[in-house]
Parts: structure tokens; C-alpha cells; sequence
């Protein structure tokens, strides 16, 4: 090995060892904040977990249709019943890492690489909520298709949508789900139900993909950690309603909803767009004359 080479090697190695010493004072004070907050830690069983989270799984299961089996099975695995330092210290149950939406703190664990970057939260709840954020994804829309109490499904299609790298993880969700019973806290709904839930969860992931790439993308650190800050002149705008949409395949809506209520800015043509269906055909569908529609107004989209 020439100077050179062996000077970048050292300088590497320096800074390497710079960024894990800071990374190791940032857990710390993480640690630190949390025994502050639970100077009384007891690790949990499987069964006092379930009990503590059994609520919050169940709320977001009737607000998106995740089954509250699979949210619970998730954090049993995940978080070791609760008991995992990333659970402990950043009541993080999921293993959900920063990206570059995410305006918390961090904390730093070897995964995938070394000092992976987790979120940190305020406490579990938030944890679960995020998790249900964190599903609502383009690659993950076709779940929300299945009954909210058809946890096998769920459990194979999270797999299929590259949500673990483990073959053997929809395996792993059911027997806990089996064992532990979980299935209980699963609740069907009838088809209307199903059908109004549908239209609102597939609303919100259809809005939320052209953002999708960006959100998502991994990042060292945290913005909260970040000194850059963004002037108000370089603020993104509000997008214009009214201006003609531009093709993007990655923002082409994964799922058409059965009906949709106007907003102020719609027009026909942009709804049309949106949700690929004719301008005639949104006409016909609700007896629509002319070009006229109302704010608030339910437009039809399916026969």
C-alpha cells in the first residue's frame, strides 16, 4: 500500500471512530432522558405487553384496517415484548429508521449497517401510530383491500411487499398471532363499512406517492440533528389544483375509489386525471350537465 493510500485509510478510520463516539454520546443521552422519564423499568412479558398495547392496535385498526393481530405480532417480535433497547430507550417497537421526513431524534444501532439511524419517540402510542403511517405506501396498498380480520392474508402480503427479508416472517406473525390468540382483538365490518374505509385510506396513499421516493429515503442523521436550514424563499408551494397535471407513472393512483368529495380547486378535468376516468363518463355517472361542480359535493366514480 502506497503513502497515499495508507494516509486515506487512516483518515477513515479516524473519522469513523469520530462518528461512533458521537453517535455513543447521543444514545447516552437518549438512555439517559428515558430512565429519567421510567427510573423503574421491568422488562414485560408477552402476555403484559399485549395487555398494554391491545387499545392503541385496535384503534389504528379501525381507523386503516391493519388488524390489530398483525400490529401486535409485529411489536412482539420486533421489540422483544417491549424489551429491546430500542423499545426501552426510544419506545420504538417497530425498528422504523429516520428518513428524511422525519423531524425527531435518533438512535443509533448497528442493522443493516453500522449506526443504522431509528426515530426516537415520545412514547409507544406514537410508535404505533407511525407504524400505521409507515403502511400506507404504494407497495404496501394492496393489503388494505383485505378484510381488517384476515390476518393470514396480511401476513403473506407484507412479506410479498418486501416488508421483512425473512422467508420465514409470515410464519413467524401467525404462530404468534395463533399462539397468544391475538386474532381476538381482530373485528370484521360490513361491506359499506369496508367501502368507506377503503375510499379514505386509499385516498390518503394516493395523495401521499409522489412524495413517497423522498419521504422514504434513508438518512445518516436525523433533521432535527441537522444544522442546514431550509430560508423560507426555498419552501416548496402549494400545488396548483387547477394546473394540468403532469404524467408521472410513480404517481399514478394505485387504487380508484368508489366515490369522491369535491374540494375547493377541483375542477372535472383534474378529478378526471386523478382517478383515470373520462370527463363524459364523471358526467354521466352524476347527472351532470354542464361543467358546474360544488365544493363538498359527492361525484360518483364507479358504476
Amino acid at each position: 500500500m502506497n503513502k497515499k493510500l495508507l494516509s486515506l485509510a487512516i483518515i477513515a478510520i479516524l473519522f469513523s471512530a469520530c462518528k461512533t463516539k458521537k453517535y455513543s454520546r447521543n444514545n447516552k443521552q437518549i438512555e439517559k432522558a428515558a430512565n429519567k422519564v421510567n427510573p423503574d423499568f421491568k422488562s414485560q412479558t408477552t402476555l403484559s405487553y399485549i395487555a398494554s398495547f391491545k387499545d392503541v392496535a385496535i384503534e389504528e385498526m379501525n381507523r386503516y384496517g391493519i388488524p390489530a393481530s398483525i400490529t401486535l405480532a409485529q411489536g412482539i417480535i420486533e421489540s422483544g415484548s417491549g424489551n429491546s433497547s430500542l423499545a426501552r430507550y426510544a419506545n420504538n417497537h417497530f425498528g422504523i429508521k429516520c428518513t428524511s421526513d422525519w423531524k425527531g431524534k435518533g438512535y443509533y444501532k448497528d442493522d443493516d449497517k453500522a449506526d443504522d439511524c431509528f426515530r426516537v419517540y415520545k412514547d409507544a402510542r406514537e410508535s404505533y401510530k407511525d407504524h400505521s403511517e409507515f403502511l400506507k405506501r404504494k407497495r404496501y396498498s394492496a393489503l388494505f383491500e383485505l378484510d381488517k380480520n384476515d390476518y393470514k392474508n396480511w401476513a403473506l402480503g407484507l412479506k410479498q411487499a418486501g416488508y421483512a427479508t425473512n422467508p420465514k416472517y409470515p410464519d413467524l406473525l401467525i404462530n404468534v398471532i395463533d399462539k397468544y390468540e391475538l386474532y381476538q382483538y381482530d373485528q370484521g365490518e360490513s361491506e359499506n363499512e369496508k367501502l368507506k374505509r377503503e375510499d379514505r385510506v386509499f385516498t390518503e396513499i394516493n395523495a401521499n406517492i409522489p412524495k413517497e421516493q423522498k419521504k422514504f429515503t434513508p438518512v445518516a442523521t436525523p433533521p432535527s440533528k441537522q444544522v442546514v436550514k431550509t430560508p423560507d424563499t426555498l419552501r416548496i408551494p402549494a400545488p396548483d389544483l387547477n394546473k394540468t397535471p403532469v404524467a408521472d407513472s410513480s404517481a399514478t393512483p394505485i387504487f380508484k375509489p368508489s366515490s369522491y368529495t369535491v374540494k375547493q380547486g377541483d375542477t372535472l378535468y383534474n378529478i378526471s386525471k386523478r382517478f383515470n376516468i373520462s370527463v363524459d363518463e364523471l358526467k354521466s355517472l352524476n347527472n351532470i350537465t354542464d361543467t358546474g361542480i360544488k365544493i363538498g359535493q359527492k361525484l360518483i366514480l364507479v358504476k
